[in-house]
């Protein structure tokens, strides 16, 4: 699973042309049963739309691939957004766009343009991370060896999930595979064997580029019986 890219947070988009508006939703989804929901409900929330085109893609392969043009001319509504959508190389996403009409045909390039840019706008608003398998391992602490240790985390780009402090320091952090080993290692040194370092529990994690934190998630990929 290394190098899956999911959403950590929805964007929404917008594009206007010749007074048809297009609201762009890009949310994530992890079935074809919650994408449904989520079109059924956005269809309520908007009426008065003409069209609610759409894409999603879902699995680790991106094994199941949809999108309509939900009665606008073949190929100028699901097809775009679906387009945005893969070369954003996300997994697990939806992206919905509803077209209020201006009435003013836009022809099909008009069309094709006009459905991409409020998708690509969505995109450009939204959050994602990579997915990461690893563990959470707890860090307990002694006062005098608290600031060592907090440096070296930053020093090896390892993130915090939580903390705690009493008569010790308790830290909770994610760790990849191979930062376990050299992780015990380094603890030990740092607080000449003071430090308790355990292992909790297997998980997977996304982080977004350039933050020193990580979302706890499930296995976005697990076969639900």
């Amino acid at each position: 699973m290394e190098g899956i890219k999911l959403l950590t947070r929805s964007g929404e988009g917008y594009y206007e042309e010749k007074r048809s508006r297009f609201l762009g939703l890009l949310t994530p989804v992890s079935s074809e049963e919650e994408a449904q929901r989520l079109l059924t409900a956005r269809r309520k929330e908007h009426p008065e739309a003409r069209h609610h085109c759409y894409a999603y893609v879902i699995g680790a392969r991106h094994e199941l691939t949809r999108f309509s043009d939900d009665g606008e001319p073949s190929g100028t509504g699901g097809r775009p957004i679906l387009d945005v959508l893969q070369g954003s190389e996300l997994h697990n996403a939806l992206v919905m766009v509803t077209r209020y009409f201006g009435g003013t045909l836009l022809g099909t390039g008009g069309l094709s343009r006009a459905y991409s840019a409020a998708a690509a706008d969505a995109l450009a608003h939204c959050g994602a991370g990579i997915l990461q398998q690893g563990a959470v391992w707890d860090l307990n602490l002694h006062y005098s060896d608290y600031a060592r240790a907090e440096r070296s985390l930053l020093q090896q780009d390892i993130p915090r999930i939580g903390e705690s402090f009493t008569d010790t320091v308790n830290l909770s952090v994610f760790l990849l595979p191979n930062q376990e080993e050299g992780f015990v290692s380094l603890m030990a040194d740092l607080s000449a064997g003071r430090a308790g370092v355990t292992k909790r529990e297997e998980a997977y994690a996304l982080r977004e580029p350039d933050q020193p934190s990580v979302q706890l998630i499930k296995n976005p990929f697990e076969k639900k019986n």
